[in-house]
């Protein structure tokens, strides 16, 4: 009987994944999970002044935030001679303010939702998978995720959709079902070009809602997010 019991329990469960949106829920962690605009900040403003001696505004600073990478950013700040050093100075800055981080807003409600609800959840990042780890010290939330992608885990990073396929390729889903939040111009078209419906969140900090012109759905709540997915 109890088998019986269980057997119904199990196929009742899958019928309601099948009828779930997305059973697969992909998301970005910057700007996205954790609130982590100010420190980004931070240290670009810290190692900009540091190597090069200069300021330089904010926006551009800013910029190429959750893209292509920390890497290209400075290189495109500082040239080639200046890489090693602005990259080196901004990462031993950062990484201790780590233990600073904060959810955004109703999104750990949103995690442990969606997870006992049955969903396959990830983080597809731009930061190193070591970064990420550090992120999740903080916040004690990296046993909500069945997969983590960072981005030095794929020869391309976001706007590219590498790191994205790795993470559908990791958990053996396709692309359809799955859904990828982000707050970046960057993580829409990654989205959108892995096969993934895309959801803009306004809520990071970083990129103005003009720039999530690629999304499927803007949201700009937590109670929003959750209504899309």
């Amino acid at each position: 009987m109890l088998a019986t019991h269980n057997q119904a329990n199990l196929a009742g469960q899958s019928t309601s994944i099948d009828r779930m949106r997305f059973p697969v829920v992909l998301f970005d962690l910057d700007g996205t999970v954790v609130d982590s605009g100010g420190i980004i900040l931070a240290s670009m403003r810290h190692a900009t002044r540091e190597v090069l001696g200069r300021e330089i505004p904010d926006e551009a600073l800013m910029a190429a935030v959750g893209g292509p990478g920390l890497e290209k950013q400075m290189r495109e700040l500082g040239g080639e001679d200046h890489l090693e050093e602005l990259v080196r100075v901004y990462r031993a800055h950062n990484e201790p303010l780590h233990s600073e981080l904060q959810m955004c807003f109703g999104m750990d409600d949103v995690l442990i939702r969606l997870k006992e609800e049955g969903r396959k959840l990830g983080i597809v990042s731009a930061k190193r998978r070591s970064t990420v780890e550090l992120a999740f010290a903080a916040t004690e939330i990296g046993h909500l995720f069945d997969v983590v992608v960072g981005g030095d885990e794929a020869p391309n990073q976001k706007p590219a959709p590498d790191t994205l396929l790795l993470a559908l390729e990791r958990l053996g889903v396709p692309p359809a079902g799955a859904v990828y939040v982000g707050d970046s111009p960057f993580d829409m078209a990654a989205g959108k070009s892995a096969g993934l419906y895309a959801i803009g969140v306004t809520w990071g900090g970083v990129h103005g809602r003009e720039l999530l012109s690629q999304a499927d759905t803007i949201v700009d709540t937590a109670e929003e997010l959750l209504a899309a997915l």
